[in-house]
This record gives structure tokens, C-alpha cells and sequence, in this order.
């Protein structure tokens, strides 16, 4: 026979572990709920043969488990401790940020392998777990790669509040300026810009001005020039005609200059370097 008794003060936990074991899909299993001492205690026996099978599954269960009721608590403590002059708001932010990198790069897998095998090799060996003692002491490896994570993003999100304030700085600029030109073209092909005026000459890009100041910080791509152009030329209007998809450059274009960008897919200028873009390749 294999027990195990599960030992914690969450109502929470012992609601969803009760709730996994009555769906426990295999025979002579039997597991009950009391108080001891100072713990409430979630008892589980099983007394087949196919002892390996139980303590594979139970072992699953207890990882999603800990997924699911410690992890988060893990990283807001790893936040508070190791980036702590950040405010409660931009904390807020950065888990955000965590949970959807967590989602995009598929770590439940990585987590999960972290986590099982400790699980797996203490329940051999013991009959009694304290589960907060377990997540807080024999899961070193986990917490270490929840603080590679917590790390991620808080670099993710300081290069993207740079980003953020770079663009509300030339927006700024630009309402605080007259336009110099009613019109532009840009052509935006092969990732690089090239810049016509209004009667489709074209302009060089230049990077000898004052207000290259606001690039020398943060840059894109090889566009800084024409970002830097466009902000010298200030246009009424910009019409980018676009041969290649729109990407992070082109975005930028919209945020910083917002409805002055009018994106163009389909013009004779646009089918013009389309085909030379063919002829090319």
C-alpha cells in the first residue's frame, strides 16, 4: 500500500486536490480530509499493484498543483526583492509581461520538468508532505528559472518604456513644430526607406542636424536617416507606399507621425518598385 498525506492550510489547495483525486481514474484508490495539529491534511491511499502508475500520476497532479497556486506567488516575491524601485503599477505590468512570454515560448513543458521529478523522488521516499515547505526549500532549480524569466521581462519592459517615452518625445516635437513640406513620399522596400518629394524627386537622407539628438539613444535600422529626415522635413502629409510588409519601422512611422502616414499598397509609385523589386531578385 502507498499513502501519501498532503499537509496544508489552503482552502483553495485542498478544494482543487479533492477535486482532482474524485476524478482520479483508477481502482483502490481512497483518500480522505481532517484536521491535525495545526495542518489540514489530505490523506490518499492506494493499496493496487500498480504502485509506479499512482505515484506518476499523483506526481502530476501535485506539479499542477504548484503551477497553479505557488507560481505566481514566486515571481511577485522574486519582483519585490530584486526590483523592488519599481512601483506597484510598473510590477503590474512586468507580470503581465511574464504570463504572456510564459504563453509565447511554451515554457509549461521546461516548468514542468523542474518540478515532477522532485515531487516525484520525495514521495518515494516520505509519506508527508508540507506543501508550502516543499515549493519553498526543494525547489531550487524552479525558482532559479522563474528568476531568469523575471529578468526577461523586466528588461523587456524597460527597453519598451524607453520606447514608449522616445515616442512621446518626438510627438511632442512634432505638435510643437510648423510642417515643413505639404508632402511626402516614402517607399519602403527591401527593409530600407527611400524618401521622394511631392513631385517624386528624391531626397537624401541626412543625418547632419539637430535633430538627430533624438536618435542618438534609441534606434531602429538602418531607417534612423529617414526617420531623422522626416523629422527635419516635418510633411503635412506622408504617403508610404509599402513593397515590403509593414514591420516595426513602419509602426514607428504611425505612432510618431499618427494621422499625417497614410500607408499606400496598391499606386502606380508602388507597382513601379514592385516590379523593379522582381527584376532584382
Amino acid at each position: 500500500m502507498k499513502s501519501l498525506c498532503i499537509k496544508t492550510n489552503n482552502s483553495e489547495i485542498i478544494h482543487y486536490l479533492l477535486e482532482k483525486f474524485a476524478k482520479y481514474n483508477m481502482e483502490n484508490v481512497y483518500f480522505s480530509e481532517n484536521q491535525f495539529r495545526i495542518y489540514r491534511n489530505v490523506i490518499i491511499h492506494y493499496t493496487g499493484n500498480q504502485e509506479d502508475e499512482f505515484t506518476y500520476r499523483l506526481s502530476e497532479y501535485l506539479t499542477e498543483c504548484i503551477l497553479h497556486f505557488y507560481e505566481e506567488e514566486i515571481l511577485r516575491r522574486i519582483l519585490r526583492y530584486n526590483y523592488f524601485y519599481f512601483d506597484e503599477e510598473e510590477q503590474e505590468s512586468i507580470l503581465t509581461l511574464i504570463h504572456s512570454m510564459i504563453l509565447e515560448q511554451d515554457l509549461y513543458l521546461s516548468r514542468d520538468s523542474l518540478i515532477w521529478p522532485e515531487i516525484l523522488k520525495y514521495i518515494l521516499e516520505h509519506h508527508n508532505l508540507v506543501l508550502a515547505g516543499f515549493v519553498n526549500f526543494r525547489l531550487k532549480n524552479y525558482e532559479k528559472q522563474l528568476d531568469q524569466i523575471v529578468d526577461e521581462a523586466v528588461s523587456k519592459f524597460i527597453i519598451e518604456k524607453e520606447y514608449s517615452e522616445f515616442i512621446h518625445l518626438l510627438k511632442m516635437y512634432i505638435s510643437s513644430q510648423p510642417p515643413m513640406v505639404p508632402f511626402l513620399h516614402l517607399i519602403y522596400v527591401n527593409g530600407e526607406s527611400i524618401l521622394l518629394d511631392e513631385n517624386h524627386k528624391p531626397i537624401p537622407l541626412t543625418n547632419h542636424s539637430i535633430k538627430a539628438k533624438y536618435l542618438s539613444d534609441i534606434t531602429f535600422s538602418s531607417n534612423d536617416y529617414a526617420l531623422n529626415t522626416l523629422l527635419n522635413l516635418l510633411p503635412s502629409r506622408l504617403e508610404v507606399h509599402l513593397i515590403d510588409p509593414e514591420d516595426e519601422f513602419i509602426r514607428t512611422l504611425e505612432s510618431v507621425f499618427e494621422d499625417r502616414v497614410h500607408l499606400c499598397r496598391d499606386c502606380s509609385i508602388c507597382t513601379t518598385y514592385k516590379r523593379f523589386q522582381h527584376v532584382t531578385i
